[in-house]
């Protein structure tokens, strides 16, 4: 039943906002709003363009779509979940933070809750937002309107961890906004709500539970440059090291997207600025950057090896989206490795399942693909298996299996596979 009291804003949907949009509009009323026009028209239309939702989802869902902000006049509480990139310095770029900060501080009635899920380095939420938000409206955050902050957890793909089932960290700037943002999730999110003593604590806590998966996979990818040296099988290393009770089982791979690539820098830009050189969070970074490069570097090796002529080979190279079964091309590396080669001149041809041609044109359907001397299995969507793949390739051609998914024994004995 729908709570007429109660009308949720959420600001910004994206990957992140439209799941919280749908989850709240299953008890209350919601206004959707994004600058995006294009984005609203689909939605308004029952299409999400992240196509996480399905139109009859979004069809029996109480959300009104807009891009006009005069609708957060008559919300009672306002969800943040705007982009946070890095900029070519790889320095947080606040400026969709502090437009939404702006526009919302301008619209917003007294007594409103604001909740931000985007990802922030400690203090942001407090040193930028809630300045921004007192000059444009007039009132006095903590008295007139109060401010939040629960990081977002959203998994894309993954319906195992969704927005409803997965723990949520909140915090707020005073006890009194606590009890009110807890009473905002708890209604929705079946999972724990975790109370932190403040908001810098929660904006901490969201940045390390990224970076952390980002040492541990740059740590696998340095173990794999290693073997590669050593001449012997990471895998095979790892898979002899895993009968050890305690050993963490870790593999290499490819480190895109929006969190795992980015959120890092968020960190290491603070603690810059505070005075301490986070040397292991930039080596990291580093080591996972090279990877692209070092993947075709190992591909030329095996032009070299296997006697290809470059001129006349073709390279195919499946999944470009940032990882397995979605559509968020965001800061892929499998893009990366496409224009390197092409900067080669060598002969690319590309698929993607998920994928539209409208957001990489250079995509062909499978069925038109041809048979290539190499086929990089870049990102191993459900849609990729060893029969499919061993159809994609010549005679004595070589599969590089990137996250080492498919099993030698699915191809035929005169391919090669090549692994990280």
């Amino acid at each position: 039943m729908i709570d007429i009291e109660r009308r949720i804003g959420v600001v910004g949907l994206g990957y992140v906002g439209l799941p919280v949009a749908v989850s709240f509009a299953e008890n209350d009323r919601v206004i959707g709003y994004d600058v995006d026009e294009n984005k609203i028209k689909q939605l308004q239309q029952q299409i999400d363009p992240t196509g996480q939702f399905s139109p009859d989802e979004l069809k029996t869902r109480a959300i009104t779509f807009t891009t006009d902000a005069d609708h957060l006049q008559r919300c009672t509480h306002i969800i943040v979940a705007v982009p946070t990139p890095i900029g070519s310095a790889n320095e947080p770029d606040l400026s969709f933070l502090k437009q939404a900060s702006k526009m919302i501080g301008a619209n917003m009635a007294q007594g409103t809750i604001i909740v931000f899920e985007s990802t922030v380095s400690p203090g942001t939420t407090e040193g930028t937002c809630i300045p921004i938000l007192e000059k444009q409206s007039g009132f006095i955050a903590g008295v007139d309107f109060y401010v939040g902050y629960s990081p977002e957890r959203i998994n894309p793909g993954d319906q195992a961890h969704a927005f409803k089932n997965t723990p949520k960290v909140i915090a707020a700037q005073n006890g009194e906004a606590l009890e009110k943002v807890y009473d905002l999730y708890h209604r929705v999110v079946t999972a724990p709500l975790f109370k932190t003593s403040s908001i810098k604590i929660a904006e901490a806590a969201k940045i390390i539970e990224n970076t952390q998966r980002d040492v541990n996979i740059a740590f696998m990818n340095e173990i794999s440059l290693i073997c590669d040296k050593l001449n012997i099988d990471t895998h095979e290393v790892l898979e002899a090291a895993n009968t050890k009770w305690n050993f963490i089982p870790l593999s290499p791979g490819l480190v895109g997207g929006h969190c795992i690539g980015v959120d890092p820098y968020h960190l290491i830009h603070k603690s810059t600025l505070e005075g301490y050189d986070p040397t292991l969070l930039r080596k990291a970074r580093q080591i996972n950057e090279q990877i692209p490069k070092y993947i075709v570097e190992s591909l030329l090796k095996l032009i070299v090896s296997r006697g290809f002529n470059p001129k006349t080979m073709r390279i195919t190279i499946l999944g470009v989206a940032f990882k397995e079964n979605i559509t968020d091309t965001r800061n892929s590396k499998a893009l990366e490795i496409v224009d390197r080669l092409k900067q080669l001149d060598l002969t690319v041809q590309v698929h993607d399942p998920h994928v539209t041609c409208e957001q990489i044109p250079m995509l062909q359907p499978f069925d038109h693909l041809k048979k290539a001397e190499i086929v990089i299995l870049a990102v191993p969507h459900d849609a990729y298996d060893g029969k499919r793949l061993a159809t994609l390739l010549k005679d004595r051609g070589v599969l590089m299996d990137i996250k080492d998914v498919i099993p030698a024994t699915a191809l035929p004995e005169n391919i090669t596979k090549w692994t990280l």
